[in-house]
This record gives structure tokens, C-alpha cells and sequence, in this order.
């Protein structure tokens, strides 16, 4: 009379040991990761926004460089955008064009080139300080993971038809000039040949560019410069110890203001750079609003 029951109880215990089987094994299913959250720099320096400030900028250098190359053709004399030996913000003077070839000069980092790649990896780890040897590595083994700057490439081929040569001066090391040549290749801004149309730094040698600058200026009318930060225009602008305000300053000086989107095109980068300096008080000097709470008291 009780094995009907011992069997049915047997079965039972056997469908729930299955069940708890089949919960116990069954995969769990993990979480996926959250994608990291990108740096504004980033976001900032791949936005359509960016993207249109740098064709602007593209489009007005190809405009004035091709309006003086249209003068110099009717015999009328045009200044070069190079600031001779000697000269100041204050009191600029501007080296002479003569009969040279037209050229105009341009950065390469975030000024012809896009360092997407670097710009990438920087960002999925949270932008961490600058670090020589990984950039080394990024000149010397990534020359194609690049795009242009939006409106370079237009330019440049526009400028090459009319007789103007574009040169780079670049902070990058010669001893990469291999990989800076195809870096600018794989842009579609080439060709670029170091000591000719390509000014790259050698190793221990000061950041500054205004020798290599003169060096160009001696044998080519430079119409024309673009660069992301005030740098790539004249050292003057980076001298030691000036604050935020005080370049600032510079830049607005009427000697000098009105060289920007004449001669002086620059180009949006707010990555790395001097302009990436200063404390709360250096870069707020003036009308520090307290906030509504401490307003009301």
C-alpha cells in the first residue's frame, strides 16, 4: 500500500532535484561593462562643431593666401607672415617676400593631421598625463591611424594648384621623419620631405620653432601660417612664466591682433597645449560670482 505513495514522493524529489539541477547549471548571464566615459577634450575635438571651426579656418587661409598670390601676380609687393630676428609683439616686423617662391607653413599635430589613433587610446584610459615614451612609440609605429583636419585636404590641393608649397613644422622627432612623411600620406596632405617641406625637431633640441621658421622664411615667401596654439606662430607667445592673462594680452595686442584670419589661422585644439594651463584665480581674474547662495547672504 505505500509504494504507490513512496514512488510518488520518490518523483517528486527527483523533479525538484532536476529543477535545482537546471537552475544550479544554467549560465548566468554577466553584465556587460559600461562603456568609459569619454574626456570632453574628446568629445569636444570630434564634434561637428570642431570640425566646422577648422573648415572655417581651412577656407579663410585658402582664400587670403590665393587673394596675395593673385596681388603678388599684378606686381603688387606682399609681407610675409614670419616675424623677422630681432622683432616683438609690441613692435613686429615682418620678413620680405622679394621674389621668393609662395609657401605658407602649418603644424601637424591637431593643426594638418588628426592623431585619432593616440587621441583614442588616450581617452579609453581616462586621459592621463602625457607620456613621452608612449608617444615615441605612437610617431614611431602608428602613421596610419590618422584622419585630416576637416578642410585640410581641400586646402592644400587648392594651394598646390596655384603654385603655393604647403611646409610643415612639427615638434615630432626626425628620427621618425619616415613616419611623419607617411602620416601625412595616409591624410592625403603629402608629400613632405624632411629638410625641404618638413621641419621636424632633432633629439635635445629646444621646442621653440621660430629658427626653423626663419630657415624656411630665408628661401620661401610664407604667405600664410596655421597652427593650434600661439606657438606655432611666434615663441614670444610661450615665454616663461607668463600667466593665462598675460598671453591672453599678447594675443589681443593691436600690433599683433590683427594677424588672426590674416596670415594667422588657428586651428581648435583643446587637448594639450600652453592654452592648457592656469589656476581658478589665473583663469578667472575678474567677476568671480559667488553663486546665488552665497549671494543671498
Amino acid at each position: 500500500m505505500l509504494r504507490p505513495a513512496v514512488a510518488a514522493l520518490a518523483l517528486m524529489a527527483l523533479g525538484g532535484c532536476a529543477t535545482m539541477s537546471a537552475e544550479t547549471v544554467a549560465p548566468v548571464m554577466a553584465k556587460p561593462a559600461p562603456a568609459p566615459s569619454v574626456p570632453k577634450v574628446y568629445q569636444w575635438l570630434g564634434s561637428a562643431e570642431a570640425a566646422a571651426i577648422s573648415r572655417q579656418s581651412y577656407g579663410a587661409l585658402t582664400r587670403y593666401v590665393l587673394d596675395r598670390v593673385e596681388a603678388r601676380r599684378k606686381g603688387q609687393p606682399i609681407e610675409g607672415a614670419v616675424l623677422t630676428d630681432g622683432a616683438t609683439l609690441e613692435a613686429p616686423r615682418w620678413a620680405d617676400c622679394g621674389s621668393k617662391p609662395a609657401a605658407i607653413v602649418l603644424d601637424m599635430d591637431e593643426t594638418a593631421i588628426l592623431n585619432s589613433g593616440a587621441n583614442y587610446d588616450s581617452a579609453r584610459r581616462g586621459d592621463p598625463p602625457y607620456d613621452p615614451a608612449r608617444w615615441d612609440t605612437w610617431e614611431e609605429a602608428s602613421p596610419a591611424f590618422v584622419d585630416p583636419v576637416p578642410g585640410s585636404v581641400e586646402a592644400l590641393a587648392a594651394l598646390r594648384a596655384a603654385g603655393v608649397t604647403p611646409i610643415f613644422i612639427s615638434n615630432r622627432q626626425t628620427r621618425f621623419a619616415a613616419q611623419a612623411a607617411q602620416a601625412l600620406a595616409a591624410a592625403g596632405l603629402g608629400p613632405a620631405a624632411q629638410g625641404e617641406t618638413m621641419f621636424l625637431r632633432d633629439a635635445g633640441a629646444a621646442s621653440g620653432k621660430d629658427p626653423r621658421r626663419a630657415a624656411v622664411s630665408a628661401r620661401f615667401c610664407v604667405i600664410a601660417m596655421g597652427g593650434d596654439q600661439l606657438g606655432d606662430f611666434s615663441d614670444l607667445f610661450n615665454a616663461k612664466g607668463l600667466a593665462p592673462a598675460a598671453r591672453r594680452a599678447l594675443a589681443a595686442l593691436p600690433s599683433v591682433s590683427a594677424r588672426w584670419g590674416q596670415g594667422w589661422f588657428l586651428m581648435p585644439n583643446p587637448a594639450y597645449g600652453p592654452g592648457d594651463a592656469g589656476t581658478l584665480e589665473q583663469v578667472f581674474p575678474d567677476h568671480r560670482w559667488p553663486g546665488p547662495e552665497e549671494s543671498a547672504r
